[in-house]
């Protein structure tokens, strides 16, 4: 379906309706970098892998969405993982395992994986 976008205000409209789910204060956010270097290094497996787990393991209060650059493009494919009233973080190097990992053991039980790491949320008071 297409969208027409022809004002700042229509383009902030678009973005409050498809962020809807996203914005929920009970669902955790999976991002995945999706601009062309994170497509060249494989994220669209990633994205492929992730889906797959998080149908497989029935979780309804998890909004997998695609980004933009990230950012470090050396570390691509990256996932960037957000759990209300946690720190995000932001895995990088991502291989379809450690993709599955991430919502077996991120989501599900709320174990980092700590070797995927390469950045996180620095909360100050």
């Amino acid at each position: 379906m297409a969208v027409r976008i022809d004002s700042w205000e229509s383009l902030k409209d678009y973005k409050k309706k498809i962020t809807k789910d996203a914005e929920n204060e009970t669902n955790v956010v999976v991002a995945v970098g999706m601009a062309t270097c994170g497509v060249a290094a494989g994220a669209d497996t990633v994205m492929d892998a992730l889906k797959d787990e998080i149908e497989k393991t029935g979780l309804s209060n998890v909004s997998l969405v695609s980004t933009g650059c990230l950012g470090f493009c050396y570390a691509e494919p990256m996932v960037e993982v957000r759990v209300p009233g946690e720190p995000w973080i932001r895995y990088g190097y991502i291989d379809e395992k450690t993709a599955r990992g991430i919502v077996r053991r991120h989501i599900i039980k709320g174990e980092l994986l700590d070797s995927a790491i390469i950045g996180q949320e620095v909360q100050r008071p």
